[in-house]
């Protein structure tokens, strides 16, 4: 069975039907930062991106769909 969830057209694999829950709270944490440019308590948005790509997973997909990162940037986290 898939847990899978769209965002901004990007499908977003999920392991669990409450990982739903997380995907959505990342997300919504992602988009005011951007809509902030708040970055805290990292010094800028690359630091910031650095840090969260190597944390991989939901948080790592979440990024990709938002524009924030591509594959390119993910290299062979996930």
């Amino acid at each position: 069975m898939s847990h899978d969830w769209m965002l901004n057209g990007r499908v977003i694999h999920l392991n669990a039907p409450s990982d739903r829950a997380v995907a959505q709270r990342v997300a919504q944490h992602m988009q005011r930062r951007i809509a902030e440019d708040d970055w805290r308590p990292y010094a800028t948005r690359a630091d910031a991106l650095k840090a969260w790509i190597r944390l991989g997973g939901i948080r790592l997909q979440v990024l990709q769909a938002l524009g924030l990162i591509d594959a390119s940037d993910a290299g062979s986290h996930g």
